[in-house]
């Protein structure tokens, strides 16, 4: 693995994600690249404060910095939060990453006008939103198409809880999922993972989990091969 997602807004009372990655992996190998996000905030207690003004995005990115013991960031993801355009907030990472602070721009939960709002200010390198077996509003509504023909990389999230977000993954699955989960002898949530990279060689997922277990399950899926005949049979699955 050398692709972490992260952002200062994932803390605990007793930890952030950034000062553990930092803890754990200083000094960072030439080829790891750490995707961080800048957007919302959130109080010291937790709670969310919605969406930061565009002046207050430089801020964000400092405490990103600061946190991963970095003088550059090498990816960071603007996500919307109640925006509808983009323009000003983005701007203001464009020139960011003009100082040298950023070194590329992504974006998640957009839209595909969000994305072509956001390529007439600066390049893209990579889109952030929900994908998954339940979840393929992306796919639908063309962003995912459109970020493989402009060359963006496409990180889906939730691929394995989809609609359950942030809550543990279901338990219960459909048939034709167990059934091609039996035939290559993987759990569920591997055959979800695989399919989420099938779906071309721009794709990225980033599954989270608290479990070293499943995250050696998580990594193990991008080995998985799955077949034309397995594609077919997970078209139905919801």
């Amino acid at each position: 693995m050398n692709h972490i997602d992260t952002a200062s807004f994932y803390f605990s009372p007793l930890r952030s994600a950034n000062e553990l990655i930092n803890r754990a992996l200083a000094p960072y190998p030439d080829d790891l690249v750490i995707v961080t996000k800048v957007g919302p905030g959130r109080d010291p207690s937790g709670e969310w404060l919605g969406m930061a003004e565009p002046a207050q995005l430089r801020g964000q990115v400092e405490e990103n910095l600061r946190q991963l013991g970095r003088d550059h960031l090498d990816v960071v993801n603007l996500r919307l939060n109640g925006v509808v355009s983009l323009a000003e907030h983005f701007g203001a990472l464009a020139e960011l990453r003009q100082a040298g602070l950023i070194r590329h721009l992504g974006l998640s939960c957009v839209t595909p006008a969000q994305l072509a709002e956001a390529q007439a200010i600066a390049p893209v390198v990579c889109v952030q939103n929900p994908y998954g077996l339940d979840q393929r509003t992306a796919g639908s509504n063309g962003l995912m198409d459109s970020c493989r023909r402009q060359g963006i990389a496409f990180v889906p999230f939730f691929a394995i809880s989809g609609q359950r977000r942030e809550a543990p993954a279901d338990d219960t699955h459909d048939d034709a999922l167990l059934a091609v989960a039996r035939a290559h002898g993987a759990a569920p949530a591997q055959i979800r993972l695989a399919w989420t990279l099938h779906r071309g060689p721009h794709v990225l997922a980033i599954p989270g989990t608290s479990d070293p277990a499943y995250l050696a399950q998580n990594i193990a899926a991008g080995a998985l091969r799955l077949s034309p005949e397995d594609m077919a049979l997970l078209e139905g699955v919801s």
